[in-house]
């Protein structure tokens, strides 16, 4: 009877150690993890853009040094694609058509003598790939594929009536370029970008009437997104 007297004090007395020795020891709640969502690229855009473009000829060889080599013009129109974002990597196919007024024309006076010529751009289009970075709302891509343009021109001698040549084609080259797009809500984005083309050398009078054409274009654009679902999370503590 005594042993099992002073057994149970033992088992008491360790108890109480393991209790105090709790007590010594602060607890520190672990903060909960807060849950931000990510913007999310995925899905279908459509979209407006407007800005400045340069064409680039080199009709003056043709024209007997008539015309002057470039034109700058106003450009606008619309676009649409496609983004798919993989983690933080954004590709995606876009295609554009629109309005690219550049017009340059020449004439020496008036009279028997008289001589003009002209050169002219009214539309383009591309077929092109993206790729892209995408921070959070930011997104930085470079772009590039298939370009369009028609390319119209005429020289004539005498006045309108003894026309000599007059003549426009539909040119088809490559596109390359990039931007910057940002999306300021969820479904609304703004960009701006540069694209440059190139259409090379083609005839347009006739065999030896071979002319260059290539354009540059600064244009600013605004889109609406289509997104497929929600962002990708990201825990913050």
């Amino acid at each position: 009877m005594k042993k099992l007297i002073i057994a149970a004090a033992a088992l008491a007395g360790l108890a109480s150690g393991a209790q105090a020795a709790d007590l010594g020891v602060q607890r520190v709640a672990v903060p909960a993890a807060i849950l931000a969502p990510v913007f999310n690229w995925t899905g279908f855009y459509v979209g407006l853009n407007a800005g400045v473009g340069i064409a680039n000829t080199n009709l003056g060889t043709v024209s007997g040094g008539a015309l002057p080599g470039s034109g700058t013009g106003f450009v606008g129109g619309a676009q649409v694609g496609y983004n798919y974002q993989i983690n933080n990597f954004v590709l995606g196919v876009e295609g554009d058509f629109g309005y690219f007024g550049v017009r340059r024309s020449f004439n020496n006076g008036l009279g028997v003598g008289l001589f003009s010529a002209y050169w002219k751009t009214n539309w383009d289009a591309s077929i092109r790939a993206r790729a892209g970075v995408a921070i959070d709302r930011l997104l930085l891509y470079v772009t590039g594929g298939v370009a369009f343009a028609d390319f119209g021109a005429g020289t004539s001698f005498g006045g309108a009536a003894l026309l000599v040549n007059s003549a426009s084609q539909t040119r088809v080259g490559w596109t390359i370029g990039g931007g910057a797009e940002y999306a300021f809500t969820p479904n609304w984005t703004a960009r701006a970008e540069y694209l440059y083309s190139n259409y090379g050398n083609k005839d347009i009078f006739g065999p030896g009437s071979s002319v260059r054409l290539e354009t540059h274009k600064f244009r600013l654009g605004v889109n609406y997104l289509f997104s497929t679902g929600p962002g990708a999370i990201v825990a913050r503590y």
